[in-house]
């Protein structure tokens, strides 16, 4: 395993490898507007949101790594406590990459990068009119965490309006992952578009799964089930009755009698497809 202390290797590298490990992060596409009125657009990956009540959302304009310079967005966030923060999709990627040239202090990567200026309800920056929401935002507070290349400056915005596209919600009135088609930075120049990776995993069970410590000794120690399919296992409230066992094996009679690694890999076929109680059924038969 390689191990790193970030002291001992250059900024660059160690910021290479933060944002190869620590992937896909959200990008806000922040948009906000200088004392003089000149707009500006730029994407950033060092973002999350962080609270609800109020509605918190907090992203980085880092320190410039080679030559320690800042960008516009932080020295418009400073000046006007005022910011847009715009989301990405799959639709509008290439615009938003083409938008984080460096263009000189002035220039509109609205226009550059082919957006649509949006007038705001309660901030001065613009909307980016092609995101599927927008959120508009007053800042409260920066914390600068450095003053060398790659120190972060957290920029923390409460939301004063969000503006979702009708588009994008499904019929409950609540945002539809597949139609938002929301696309996440990774490492280097890779990107990943977040509805062809969707997976579900049900939260835990409310009234307590029995955890991987109760489950038998020889199906902890299988061969075949993976740390994934323990978490699984683990996550009932309580193991299938015996009855239910004895009915489950009557009906599929080919799993009696198993010798452990077969056993094993029947159950991690019922666990793909999500069916943990067949799986608990199938390593319970004598």
């Amino acid at each position: 395993m390689l191990s790193i202390n970030p002291k001992e290797i250059s900024t660059s590298k160690l910021h290479g490898y933060l944002l190869g490990a620590i992937a896909p992060r959200p990008i806000a596409f922040a948009s906000t507007i200088d004392a003089k009125g000149n707009p500006n657009l730029s994407p950033y990956s060092f973002f999350n949101v962080f609270g609800s009540n109020p509605p918190t959302l907090i992203f980085s304009p880092a320190r410039r790594v080679r030559d320690n310079t800042i960008k516009h967005t932080l020295e418009n966030a400073l000046e006007t406590k005022e910011v847009v923060i715009n989301v990405v999709n799959y639709a509008i990627v290439q615009q938003m990459s083409l938008s984080s040239t460096e263009y000189v202090k002035g220039v509109n990567e609205f226009e550059k990068a082919g957006f649509t200026m949006l007038k705001s309800d309660f901030v001065k920056p613009f909307r980016v009119a092609e995101s599927p929401v927008q959120f508009e935002c007053k800042v409260k507070d920066v914390i600068f965490t450095g003053e060398e290349g790659g120190a972060g400056n957290l920029i923390i915005c409460e939301v004063v309006k969000i503006h979702i596209q009708d588009a994008v919600l499904d019929d409950k009135g609540a945002i539809d992952q597949h139609k938002i088609d929301l696309v996440a930075r990774a490492g280097g120049n890779y990107y990943t578009r977040a509805k062809e990776g969707f997976f579900e995993i049900p939260k835990p069970s409310a009234n307590l799964g029995i955890g991987i410590d109760a489950i038998p000794q020889e199906i902890r120690n299988s061969l075949v089930l993976t740390g994934n399919n323990l978490g699984m296992l683990g996550n009932v409230g309580q193991l299938p009755s015996q009855e239910s066992v004895d009915n489950f094996a009557k009906e599929h009679a080919n799993f009696i009698g198993l010798e452990t690694t077969k056993k094993h890999t029947f159950a991690q076929e019922f666990l793909k497809e999500n069916d943990v109680e067949s799986a608990w059924k199938v390593l319970l038969i004598k």
